[in-house]
């Protein structure tokens, strides 16, 4: 008979996932045993292998439960600020995506530093998920900068903003300076009104005719 699973097991296993995460952090996914976690969670390495059968395993659910959370998030956002304007539709995603980086910030470097580390059959699946939450905020930053529409420098400019946003953690305090609402105003301020003339700085020349040679002897 299969052994049933305790009321508590998605609570335990998402334990699991937040202290490993931070040992990862910390340490390194090399410079972390399946022992450590264990003693991390307070529970024997026997028990640990009823949630996971291994560390990549482990890693692989952080990194999907987080990407998880980030889209759901996002996407809530997006639905609820529908019929606002698009400045303000892209603040709502960007406020909602900082909100959801709160106590995350252990996820958020795992994910920077370790997705790499996984088969190539995983990392796709966590890419497929990357890329879809980049897609909310390119969509969200072509309906506020409508100058800049679809074009080629809308991924330039999405990304520049993730920058802005999923770096934060460095040097973001809470209680000390801006809010994280504050600091989304600000990312989404500066992006939506700087990015026309920014996108001038950055256009090619216009081409100059030059005219065509003689050819000797004409």
């Amino acid at each position: 008979m299969a052994r049933t699973r305790a009321q508590d097991y998605d609570a335990k296993r998402g334990a699991i996932l937040h202290r490993a995460a931070e040992l990862f952090a910390r340490h390194g996914y090399s410079g972390t045993s399946i022992t450590m976690i264990a003693e991390a969670c307070g529970m024997s390495k026997a028990l640990l292998y009823h949630y996971y059968p291994d560390k990549e395993a482990v890693l692989f659910d952080i990194l999907s439960a987080h990407l998880a959370v980030l889209i759901a998030a996002v996407e809530k956002a997006a639905a609820e600020s529908a019929g606002a304007p698009p400045e303000e539709r892209l603040y709502a995603i960007a406020a909602a995506l900082l909100d959801e980086y709160r106590d995350a910030d252990a996820e958020h470097q795992v994910q920077i530093a370790n997705l790499k580390l996984l088969p190539q059959d995983k990392q796709d699946q966590l890419r497929a998920m990357e890329r879809t939450l980049v897609g909310h905020f390119s969509d969200a930053i072509a309906a506020a900068v409508p100058s800049i529409g679809h074009g080629p420098l809308l991924k330039p400019l999405t990304m520049s903003m993730f920058g802005m946003l999923n770096w934060h953690y460095l040097w973001f305090r809470p209680g000390k300076g801006l809010s994280r609402e504050d600091y989304a105003r600000l990312v989404t301020r500066l992006l939506a009104s700087g990015a026309e003339a920014a996108a001038e700085a950055v256009a090619p020349p216009a081409t100059v005719a030059v005219p065509a040679r003689r050819v000797r002897g004409a």
